[in-house]
C-alpha cells in the first residue's frame, strides 16, 4: 500500500508531530508498505518517490532544520499546504495524519481531503474541529457526562466567577501546552495573560484534586486506561509530558466499577462529538470515586512516550500493528 505520513506544520505542537510521524512512518515501512513522510507546510520541491525514503529520522531532522523559516509572511504566502503535498497525497492509497494542533488536528486538512476525495486516517473534519475546541466540546458533552465546572473567557476578559484554585487552558490546542494551575487568586491575572498568548479563547475550570487518567478508544472499543503520575509537586504540563520523568501506569490500578464507568463514558464521549477510528479521553478521579472527563484528543500522539501505544500494548497490539490497524479501520469509512 502507498501511504503518505503527513507531519510537521506550523502549530505549537510541530515537534510532537515530527516525533509521532517518524515513528509511524518507520513502523509502516517495516510492515512492508511504501511510505513517504511529508511536512504539510514545507512540502517538497520535487515530487517524492514512494520508494525514496530510507531513514525517516533523518527526514524529520531535515524538516527541523527549517523551523526558522516558519514566519508569518511565509505562512500567509504558503497557506495550508506546501508544494506538492496535495499532489503526492492524491497518489497515495491513504494519508496517515501525524499532525497535532492547529492546521492539522482541527479539521482543516480533513476538510480539504474530503473535498478532494483523498482518503485519510482518523475522525472527520467536523468532529475534529469540535474536539479541537475545548469550549465547544464542553458545551456538547457536559450535559451528558460530568466535567469540571468552567467558563469561557475571550481575550480582554478578566472577570471570572471561578476563583483559585483553578486551571486555565487554551480552548484550542493539545499536548498540555498552556495549561496552567493557579493556586492563589493574586496569580490569576498574570496566568490569564500568559494563556492568551496561546489562544484568544481560554477555558477556566475549577481545580479538582485527583488522579489523572486517560483512556483510548480504538475501533469503538475502550482500551485499558493509563494513570499519569508526575513527579511529586509537579504539574502535568508540556514539559513533564515529554521529559520522560512522568510515571505512567498501564493498566491503571482502579476498581472494576470505575473502569466500567470510564469505558462507557469514553465511548459515549466520542459518540457525542462524532469521533471515530481512534481517539483518547482524559479524566480526573477524585478521592470520592467521582470521575470527571476533561477533553478529547482526536489525533493522539504516537511518540515513544505516548499513551495510546501503551494502552494498545496492554491488550497485545504491537506498535506496528497499531499503526496498520488505524489504517484498516480508517479505510472502512470509504467502503
Amino acid at each position: 500500500m502507498k501511504i503518505v505520513v503527513l507531519c510537521g506544520g506550523v502549530s505549537t505542537e510541530r515537534e510532537v508531530s515530527l516525533r509521532t510521524s517518524t515513528k509511524v512512518a518507520t513502523a509502516l515501512q517495516i510492515k512492508g508498505h511504501q511510505v513517504v513522510m511529508i511536512d504539510v507546510f514545507f512540502g517538497e520541491e520535487i515530487l517524492p518517490d514512494f520508494e525514496g525514503t530510507k531513514n525517516f529520522a533523518e527526514k524529520a531532522d531535515e524538516y527541523r532544520s527549517m523551523n526558522d523559516l516558519i514566519t508569518e509572511e511565509r505562512i500567509a504566502k504558503t497557506g495550508l499546504m506546501g508544494p506538492n503535498v496535495a499532489e503526492i497525497c492524491r497518489k497515495a492509497d491513504i494519508v496517515f495524519i501525524g499532525l497535532h494542533g492547529a492546521n492539522g488536528e482541527d479539521g482543516k486538512v480533513q476538510a480539504f481531503f474530503e473535498k478532494e476525495g483523498i482518503k485519510y486516517t482518523g475522525s472527520d473534519s467536523v468532529s475534529s474541529a469540535i474536539a479541537m475546541s475545548k469550549a465547544e466540546t464542553k458545551k456538547i458533552v457536559a450535559p451528558h457526562i460530568p466535567m469540571p465546572k468552567g467558563v469561557v473567557l475571550h481575550k480582554g476578559d478578566t472577570n471570572c466567577p471561578i476563583k483559585a484554585p483553578c486551571v486555565i487552558k487554551p480552548s484550542n490546542g493539545g499536548s498540555s501546552l498552556g495549561v496552567m494551575l493557579v493556586m492563589k487568586q493574586e496569580q490569576f491575572l498574570d496566568a490569564l495573560e500568559e494563556d492568551f498568548r496561546f489562544d484568544d479563547t481560554v477555558l477556566v475550570e475549577e481545580f479538582i484534586e485527583g488522579r489523572e487518567l486517560t483512556q483510548a478508544v480504538l475501533d469503538g472499543k475502550a482500551l485499558p486506561p493509563v494513570e499519569i503520575c508526575p513527579d511529586e509537586n509537579e504539574w502535568y504540563d508540556y514539559t513533564n509530558k515529554y521529559n520522560g520523568k512522568t510515571k505512567e501506569v498501564c493498566p491503571a490500578e482502579i476498581p472494576e466499577n470505575v473502569l466500567a464507568e470510564m469505558s462507557e463514558k469514553s465511548i459515549r464521549f466520542g459518540e457525542l462529538i462524532g469521533l471515530s477510528v481512534y481517539y483518547r479521553i482524559d479524566y480526573l478521579l477524585d478521592a470520592d470515586g467521582n470521575l470527571f472527563a476533561l477533553e478529547a484528543n482526536s489525533l493522539p500522539g504516537m511518540t515513544d512516550t505516548s499513551l495510546v501505544p501503551q494502552e494498545a500494548a496492554a491488550v497485545g497490539i504491537s506498535y506496528p500493528d497499531l499503526c496498520e490497524k488505524v489504517i484498516e479501520i480508517s479505510l472502512r469509512k470509504y467502503e
